[in-house]
């Protein structure tokens, strides 16, 4: 578990504000603001910054192309990211602009000590020098002969500008030993290893002296000792996370979050340089405690290629925030990958995790859990009985999703922090099953009934607390359910390892996720009779023609106007249908919930009281009897049947 005595101080990078946020940008700040609210959860104080970057020749480029002056430039386009962080509940403690007037001063006091400072070896950090070589403007940094590619910056397609410029230099060669064994003994940590190697291998090219001004850039910082240069863009920059916690003007506040808390920066890795070299090398100098873990995340890919407006495949997350909402948004952006390595995004797989994780595995339990209550305990608390070897196990199944939550936390793992949630939310429906709730209700077993109920429900708050770093508003929203007038008050180590604590009423105006449904590739036929197939004998090719496959019921209504039709919600092997069947006089919809059933997965789709059922399922009836067909034992979803 973490320590959650000692205070955690979670950045992003600052983006630069030359274009509008994509899904990049938003996966690491949704990222950092998942660990921050997991840390709370733990008891651990945590402070989340982000911002943008906004000074530096391109910025100024940009801006006269567009006819006005860089800092309407900035402003404009610095509000684009907070309106799309405040609409994925990026919930940051403070957002940093370089053309803040705390963190220019900031800066200015950082460069006028950094001119002060002696290296090592007792020699100057700052010493005038002149500079010709390559600068490329996408990167705003200088580059070397062996980093070009075919004469071009590898990451951007304009060819670099060859400058010579008479410039001030930082002395890296002084702190690089240091550097490279704060990395090789862990105590600067660069997560995953292989960026930790990729680091490494830095060191045995030479690196030289970096520039720490521009002659010629009027749009930045000037330097507090030669006001006709300005501050290098990444000198700038990278100072931001201790300018924005009171480096220059509150040293409580300084020494809490940055000198003893654990500072965790989070990126992408086109920037691991600057940040695993550059800056260590820079508070070394300053002598300033050092950033004690890196964490590097991977690139997004978009159907196997990389983000490009070129290739107009760079997602808006708007666009995704108003199909999936803010929840939707985050969750799906969070389990495309494991975190640290590089993926790639199925945008049209979207729809089917959403209604897999949330809508089916989440949505549904909730649905079913709280409709049963109201109906069979007036929404109030039911009590726990004694307890089953069955409820046990769901219990020990609460205890061990909480403690792989605080080992994924601890480990800086939202993919499998996250998965925690969802295992008890499966295991939770899982037990539903095997209990019958809805058999216990009818045979009037009230008593366990109740114990089975309340303990359904304290696995589902639990998954809620877990979950809620990763959907923190329907989290709130199950909470409400459950009885939590103000649900942040459980969101708690403590709401993590209780039981018995739900306090009722419970009620659910509406479904918490509801399902999604993919367009339709081709329009259905506007209506369709159900064909009855004709008493003949066939053959056994004949037979196998008809695809049988195990399904999985995982949401159930009636359909308006049709006494004898429930349109189901199925998955088949992680495919999720609809399917409309004439059965509402013999089930109600949630005793569906949850079943295996058999269907036929290969009719074509046909619309029945204008609702579309893509297969059909088997039952079989002797008078007015009727009773699927169902595996005779667990199965897999998707399972051929023969």
């Amino acid at each position: 578990m973490p320590d959650t005595s000692r205070p955690i101080y979670i950045t992003t990078p600052i983006y630069y504000v030359n274009d509008r946020p994509h899904i990049g940008h938003a996966y690491t700040s949704i990222a950092a603001d998942f660990l921050a609210r997991a840390n709370r959860v733990l008891g651990r104080p945590a402070y989340f910054l982000t911002g943008t970057d906004e000074h530096g020749a391109k910025i100024a480029e940009v801006a006269a192309a567009h006819g006005v002056t860089p800092q309407v430039w900035c402003d404009q386009h610095s509000s684009y990211f907070r309106e799309v962080w405040k609409r994925l509940d990026i919930d940051f403690d403070r957002f940093i602009r370089t053309t803040d007037d705390i963190h220019v001063h900031g800066v200015s006091l950082m460069l006028e000590r950094l001119h002060k400072a002696v290296g090592p070896d007792g020699q100057p950090v700052i010493y005038e020098g002149e500079y010709s070589g390559w600068y490329c403007l996408g990167c705003e940094k200088f580059i070397t002969e062996k980093e070009l590619v075919d004469g071009h910056c590898p990451l951007h397609p304009d060819p670099p500008r060859k400058i010579t410029e008479r410039n001030y230099f930082f002395r890296l060669s002084a702190f690089l030993p240091k550097v490279e064994e704060l990395i090789a003994s862990g105590t600067i940590q660069i997560k995953p290893d292989e960026r930790r190697r990729e680091v490494m291998g830095l060191f045995k090219q030479g690196l030289e002296d970096f520039s720490i001004s521009r002659e010629k850039v009027d749009w930045g910082i000037p330097l507090p000792f030669d006001p006709s240069q300005n501050a290098y863009v990444w000198v700038d920059a990278l100072p931001n996370y201790i300018t924005a916690i009171g480096y220059a003007d509150d040293p409580s506040h300084f020494e809490r979050w940055w000198t003893h808390g654990e500072v965790v920066h989070l990126m992408a890795k086109d920037i691991l340089k600057f940040h695993a070299i550059y800056w260590p090398a820079m508070l070394l100098a300053l002598g300033e405690a050092l950033p004690e873990v890196l964490y590097i995340h991977g690139y997004f890919t978009v159907n196997g290629q990389k983000m490009s407006k070129s290739l107009r495949n760079v997602i808006d997350p708007n666009a995704i925030a108003d199909q999936f909402g803010p929840d939707g948004t985050r969750h799906l952006l969070l389990t495309q990958f494991q975190f640290g390595q590089d993926g790639d995004v199925k945008a049209e797989e979207f729809i089917r995790q959403y209604n897999a994780d949330l809508a089916n595995d989440m949505g549904n339990l909730v649905s079913r859990a709280v409709t049963l209550i109201e109906r069979h305990f007036e929404g109030h608390k039911p009590t726990i009985g004694p307890l089953e070897p069955v409820d046990e196990e769901l219990q020990r199944d609460a205890a061990q999703a909480t403690a792989r939550f605080e080992d994924a936390v601890r480990r800086i793992s939202p993919n499998e922090a996250i998965s925690a949630g969802l295992e008890l939310a499966r295991a939770a429906n899982r037990y539903m099953e095997r209990t019958a709730p809805w058999v216990l209700a009818k045979s009037g077993q009230t008593e366990r009934l109740g114990t089975v109920l309340g303990t359904t429900v304290e696995a589902i708050r639990i998954a809620a607390v877990i979950l809620s770093a990763d959907i923190p508003r329907k989290s709130r929203e199950i909470l409400r359910a459950l009885g939590f007038a103000d649900p942040d008050q459980e969101l708690t180590s403590a709401g993590l390892h209780g039981w018995g604590r739900c306090p009722g009423p419970f009620h659910l105006a509406q479904g918490v996720f509801p399902r999604m449904e993919k367009p339709a590739a081709a329009p259905a036929p506007e209506s369709a009779s159900v064909a009855t197939a004709p008493e003949n004998v066939i053959t056994i090719d004949q037979f196998f023609q008809a695809q049988l496959r195990v399904a999985r019921v995982t949401a159930a209504e009636t359909v308006p106007g049709a006494n004898r039709l429930l349109k189901l919600q199925i998955e088949i092997g992680g495919e999720p249908r609809q399917i409309v069947a004439g059965i509402a006089e013999h089930y109600k919809p949630e005793e569906l919930i949850g079943k295996s059933i058999v269907v036929v997965a290969n009719l074509q789709p046909a619309t029945i009281r204008g609702v579309t059922s893509n297969g059909m399922l088997l039952a079989a009836s002797i008078g007015k009897t009727l009773r699927l067909v169902t595996p005779d034992g667990p199965i897999d979803s998707g399972a051929k049947v023969g």
